[in-house]
Parts: structure tokens; sequence; C-alpha cells
């Protein structure tokens, strides 16, 4: 294997960064469906609520792929799910700019494009960065969430210009042939499996490895380290956490899938309304840094709940913007909490079962996020056609996102 340090260069950042630009490409993908919504369901005719119920069920795909993409890495190594997955991207979008009636383009762009991003999604990279970094993990951990924020920075601008100007079919073949571009060089010279002893340890003079405390240090001694996942899944703070999660992913794609026709509907150009939705995403790759820093000094909980709370007041005032100046104000404070609910529930379910346990936990409440986004993607489009007004969607997701707000001030600090 060649060396992992060249000078005082360590190779595991080069991971990181390659993982964060796959992330950048994959979520920004799956949290940027709303630029290709009205387009597509114009071109083909599809109704809104048609749209949104197959945009919908791609979402649970997307979730219900995770763990399989998981279970591949583990058995064939990051490389062969990371080429897998770009395989199939490739193949769905070509699939998908051909397909002329609902039941192909579900298929192709509902479940199969789904299929591929999970593939190459966090949850096949998150193993990889595990393995090279012990000391700084936290570190790694919170750059790779930073890349799924940059991918709502740049991919919704970035989407709307080039569907504006090519049209959806054209931007979508794009997408995936620039996806193989970036993701075929990363899996074949970038991820390795196989970490250095030692990893990114701490060399003492002596040239003995010391590793610095860290909280997932503490965690693994926790009186729960002997706790099996039928016992886990049994106690009331696990069910908390995956509410809490469900809310987070109905507001989150409810934004992404629906948060641009809202906007447009509401009376902004669609070049207004894909960079209010990009600054939230900008916005929140500077937060996210912040809140990793803070999530060891204040109690997690507290920090969720904030998220939460400020999230949920952030749906109620986009509903009632009306000039630029407010809603990029709006954009900005809410990209302040956009992040982080999914970094602070992983850190509490290891705080609470132990670090042995929380990568199968944090895959099934993962799960109860992607049911959330496909409800929240099928509601948007539906309640607008029935009602012909947002306001049932988007104050839904304020209201659920204040109960959960309330509902992390709850969850203990242990397990008793």
């Amino acid at each position: 294997m060649a060396q992992s340090k060249v000078g005082s260069w360590y190779f595991g950042w080069n991971i990181v960064a390659g993982a964060s630009l796959l992330t950048l490409l994959t979520v920004g993908m799956r949290m940027g469906i709303g630029p290709f919504f009205l387009p597509i369901a114009q071109d083909l005719g599809f109704s809104r609520s048609l749209l949104a119920g197959i945009v919908a069920i791609g979402m649970l795909c997307y979730g219900l792929a995770m763990p399989l993409g998981g279970y591949l890495v583990a058995r064939r190594g990051t490389k062969f799910v990371l080429l897998l997955g770009v395989t199939i991207v490739l193949l769905s979008s070509i699939w998908s700019i051909y397909a002329r009636t609902p039941w192909s383009f579900f298929l192709a762009f509902g479940v199969l494009l789904s299929v591929g991003l999970a593939f190459t999604s966090p949850v096949a990279v998150t193993p990889v960065i595990s393995r090279w970094f012990t000391r700084q993990r936290g570190m790694a951990l919170f750059f790779l969430s930073t890349g799924s924020m940059a991918g709502i920075a740049v991919m919704t601008p970035v989407l709307t210009m080039a569907i504006h100007h090519y049209g959806w079919q054209a931007t979508l073949l794009g997408y995936a042939l620039a996806f193989a571009v970036v993701t075929v060089p990363i899996a074949v010279y970038v991820m390795r499996d196989v970490a250095p002893a030692g990893t990114d340890t701490l060399t003492t003079g002596e040239g003995k490895t010391t590793v610095a405390p860290t909280q997932s240090a503490k965690v693994a001694v926790s009186p729960t380290a002997a706790m099996t996942f039928s016992q886990a899944v049994q106690t009331v703070p696990f069910w908390k956490i995956c509410l809490g999660l469900f809310t987070c992913g109905f507001s989150m794609n409810l934004l992404g899938t629906h948060g641009m026709p809202m906007l447009m509907d509401h009376g902004f150009d669609s070049t207004t309304s894909s960079f209010g939705i990009g600054l939230i995403g900008l916005v929140a790759i500077f937060s996210t840094l912040v809140l990793g820093r803070l999530a060891d000094k204040i109690p997690r909980r507290y920090i969720l709940s904030t998220i939460y709370l400020i999230r949920g007041l952030g749906f109620f005032a986009l509903l009632i913007v009306g000039t630029h100046f407010e809603l990029y104000v709006a954009a900005a404070i809410g990209g302040i909490v956009w992040a982080g609910s999914i970094a602070m529930s992983s850190a509490i379910l290891a705080d609470l079962y132990g670090v042995r346990l929380v990568g199968i936990l944090y895959g099934w409440t993962y799960l109860s996020h992607q049911v959330g986004a496909m409800i929240s993607s099928w509601l948007g489009g539906w309640a607008y056609e029935v009602y012909g007004t947002h306001w049932v969607a988007f104050g839904s997701a304020g209201v659920l996102l204040i109960l959960a707000a309330l509902l992390s001030l709850t969850l203990p600090t242990k397990l008793k």
C-alpha cells in the first residue's frame, strides 16, 4: 500500500476531501429535485401530485438502499460500491430522459436513480473515514456533513441555470456524466479501505503512539456497552430520536422538492428562488463547523432542540416573505440551523447506547428520516392541487419541528 503520509500530510484527508465532493454531488442532486420539478411535470404532462408521488417513493428507496449499500461496503469494499452506484446513476439518467410514461419514469428516476445515489452517498464513505481517523474522527465526519450543505448551496442554483438554458433532459444527462468523471477517479485512486496502523493518532518524541481523549472513547465504557440491538430499540429515547429525524426528513425534503415551486407560486422568479434555497446551504456550510465545536461543550439535547425550533419558525417565515430581502434574511437564519440535526442525533445515540451499536441504530433512525421525506414529498404536491395553497405542507413542517424541539428537550443524558 502507498505511504499514508507525504511529509506531514496525512492521506486520510485526501479521502475526506474526495468523500465530501461525492457528498456534494449526491446530496445536491437528491435534495435538488426542486429545479427539475415543474419542468418535468410540464414536459411529461404529469400532475403535481403524480410527480410528487414518484419523488416521494424515490426518497423512500434512497433510504432503503442505504443499509444495502452499507452491507455491500462491508462485503465488497468501498470502491466496488461507488463504481456500482455511478453505473446505476448513468443508466438510470439515460433511461429517465427517454421515459415518457409515469411507470417508466417512476422506475428510472424514482427507483433506480435513488438507489445509485444511495450507493454513492455518505453511507458508503463514512466507514472508510471512520477507519482512517481516530483522534480527529469527529472533525473528519463534520467535514463530510459540510459537503452535504455545500451540495444544497451549489447544486440548486447550478441546476436551475442549466435547466433554464438547456432543458431538464440535457441537465440530467450532463449531471450524470460529470458525476461519473468525478466519482470514478475518486473510487479508484483515493478510496482505500485499509488504514495504516495507528491511523491519525499522535506520536510522541519517543515514537510511542498516543490517542487524545475523545467523546467516543468515553461512551465506549458506558453501562450500555453490553446492550443488544433488540434491547436498544425497546427504549423510549430511541423512538424519540426516530420521531425527531422523521421531522427532519419531512422538513428538509419538503424544502428540497417543493421549496422552489412554492416561492415561484408566491411571485419570485426561478433565479431568486434558487438563490434563496441555495443560501440556506451556503450558510449551513459554516454553521456546521461551529455546531461541531459546541457539541462537546453544551448538552447535545439543547443544541438539537434549538435546531428544530429555529428551523420550524423558519418554515413559517418562508411562507410569508414578500420581498427579496426578506427571503434572503429568512434563508440565512434558517441556514444557521439547517445542518446538525443528523449529526447531533447520531452523537446522542452514541452517548446513550455506545459506539458499538451506533452504526446500526443510525441506519434505522435514518430510515425514519426518509419515511418523513417520502410523506412530505407527496404531501407538498397533493395538498397544493387539492387546496391551492402551500400552507398545508409547509405549515405542517413548522408545527412538527416545534414539537420535535420540545420532544428533544426530554432526551436523557444517559440511560437508567
